[in-house]
């Protein structure tokens, strides 16, 4: 895969919806019934997060929902990409870009929205044909009025910002023309989910669709 081919894929996937929950899951048994009551709320882009032992159970899982798109979030490694790929996963997220973890990416067929913070960063990343990219950490790098400012001299690339995205400030990162959607953890937050208030995070999933 290239990396052209990357953010073609990618993009068609953050235009599923305004918000991709960013997940972080304890445990896999939760993952059926989240991804359900995600995707009922209008989100069916999911990132699970390579943060916890469960998380590549949990894309497993995921990956059987209908109406559901599971990419692997928190990629740094070679064998984080080849595992995620075997885990099911439709797409993969980092937190920056190396040039292993970009070669592994095309290797395993794997659309990959990698990370920048910084002009260079993404620069460096549309050099190769990445044109789809993740700002992060969106908020501490400069929020949406950064990304503003990157879009001025690189008006090629789209971000999708996540990072200390919310509810209050998800709708000043929409509102920018080179930012195609926003990654956000409050729409499955650690108390809802220990919960298991499936109808809780479903409503909170279409509040965040109504975004766009």
């Amino acid at each position: 895969m290239t990396p052209n081919n990357a953010s073609i894929a990618c993009e068609k996937i953050c235009r599923l919806a305004p918000i991709v929950p960013v997940l972080v899951l304890d445990d896999a048994a939760d993952a059926i019934p989240l991804a359900q009551a995600l995707v009922a709320g209008g989100l069916p882009a999911l990132e699970v997060t390579l943060r916890t032992p469960a998380a590549l159970d949990a894309i497993r899982a995921m990956a059987s929902v209908p109406g559901g798109v599971v990419g692997a979030g928190t990629l740094l490694t070679p064998q984080d990409v080849k595992a995620a790929k075997q885990a099911g996963a439709k797409f993969g997220v980092s937190p920056g870009a190396t040039a292993q973890l970009l070669a592994a990416c095309m290797e395993h067929d794997l659309p990959l929205l990698p990370g920048a913070a910084t002009a260079t960063e993404a620069m460096r990343l549309l050099e190769q044909g990445y044109t789809i990219q993740k700002f992060f950490p969106a908020e501490a790098a400069g929020g949406a009025a950064a990304i503003k400012a990157i879009g001025a001299p690189i008006p090629q690339v789209r971000f999708c910002p996540t990072g200390g995205v919310t509810l209050q400030n998800a709708p000043a990162y929409l509102a920018l023309p080179n930012t195609i959607c926003a990654g956000g953890s409050w729409v499955a937050p650690k108390s809802l989910i220990m919960a298991k208030d499936w109808g809780g995070i479903t409503k909170l999933a279409a509040e965040a669709s109504r975004l766009a």
